[in-house]
């Protein structure tokens, strides 16, 4: 799957992961600062994973954890900061959740932030969901 919008381009094609840019998005992150960087490369290895890439150049990531029967997790989306406030996080968002392999799929994710971005695509709160400690 490769979407195109002006010089940005959505890409599930594993090739398209550019590691190093991936790695610095996520040490910019709340949730992944220190994240071992051979957790990220297996993460990476056990998940669909999209690339935002303008001009060739990763500035966006996400990956999707499934079993393509039941459910999908949308974990690490981040859009570098130079690149933020012309909707790429709403667009490349929109593509993951509707994606066909999982679109009818129970999708989940955990934030402590944007939730005005998630409940635009029918995400919402709930009590019944339970995790370990992150």
């Amino acid at each position: 799957m490769s979407k195109e919008n002006g010089d940005y381009r959505i890409s599930d094609d594993r090739s398209d992961v550019q590691l190093d840019k991936v790695e610095a998005l996520l040490r910019s992150s709340y949730w992944a600062k220190e994240r071992p960087l051979e957790t990220m490369m297996v993460s990476i290895d056990n998940s669909i994973c999209f690339s935002l890439l303008h001009k060739n150049e990763q500035v966006g990531f996400a990956r999707v954890v499934t079993d393509f029967a039941s459910v999908a997790y949308i974990a690490d989306l981040i859009i570098h900061p130079d690149h933020r406030g012309r909707g790429l996080g709403k667009w490349m968002f929109g593509k993951i959740s509707n994606d066909p392999r999982w679109r009818a799929k129970f999708q989940f994710l955990a934030t402590d932030d944007a939730h005005g971005l998630y409940e635009q695509f029918g995400f919402s709160g709930s009590s019944k969901l339970m995790s370990t400690k992150v």
